[in-house]
């Protein structure tokens, strides 16, 4: 099952924690990875659970991506993926987790720019984000204070937030409900962890009905 070393590399865990949680010897494990053995029934029910899927997309591999709604986009515009989470160090073109697919116009591309989208989850920056929206993101590893960007924290996930840049090289990340406090982090905390900019948010797309 080639597919369980994808999901535990995309979870970041080893064979050993995999092991441990099926209660299970790591080779054994190891066994079901290169397809030496197939999992029993039970088994397949505790990997499901793990890597939190169905036993039967754990089965049948990873979600084929959907084709964008058209064979083509409208004259002057293109196609960008809408991602359901950014991992970080993985090219956009290759991130698995698409959505759907949304148009912009292609002249927004001129001199190299490149856009993604993403699907906001989450109550963190209500009122103005709500969950469900999409937001069409510029790559960009830098910004201007003050914008709402994709942010990588420590290596994991990104996550929506303003961004503010302090003179001494700190960063503080700014949720817009009230309910979620800020979160600032020094010059050195920026370097190390590292906190890392994905993208800048550029525009709001809300489906009709919704807000």
């Amino acid at each position: 099952m080639e597919y369980l070393k994808e999901l535990r590399t995309k979870k970041r865990d080893s064979q050993q924690a995999v092991a441990d949680y099926l209660e299970i010897t790591r080779q054994a494990y190891s066994n079901y990875e290169n397809g030496n053995r197939q999992p029993d029934n039970e088994t397949l029910l505790k990997l499901a659970e793990y890597f939190n899927i169905s036993v039967d997309e754990l089965l049948r591999g990873p979600k084929k991506t959907p084709a964008p709604k058209s064979g083509h986009a409208s004259p002057g515009g293109i196609w960008i993926p809408v991602l359901g989470s950014v991992p970080p160090g993985i090219p956009i073109e290759a991130v698995e987790d698409i959505l759907d697919w949304e148009e912009i116009p292609a002249s927004m591309c001129s001199g190299g720019r490149e856009y993604f989208a993403l699907q906001v989850q989450g109550d963190s920056m209500w009122p103005d984000y709500l969950t469900g929206d999409v937001v069409i993101i510029r790559k960009t590893p830098c910004c201007e204070s003050g914008e709402d960007c994709v942010v990588y924290i420590n290596g994991y996930d990104a996550t929506l937030k303003q961004v503010k840049l302090g003179e001494d090289g700190s960063l503080s990340i700014i949720p817009r409900n009230p309910n979620y406090p800020p979160k600032t982090y020094t010059a050195e905390e920026v370097h190390d962890l590292p906190v890392s900019i994905a993208g800048v948010v550029v525009e709001l797309r809300r489906k009709v009905g919704r807000g």
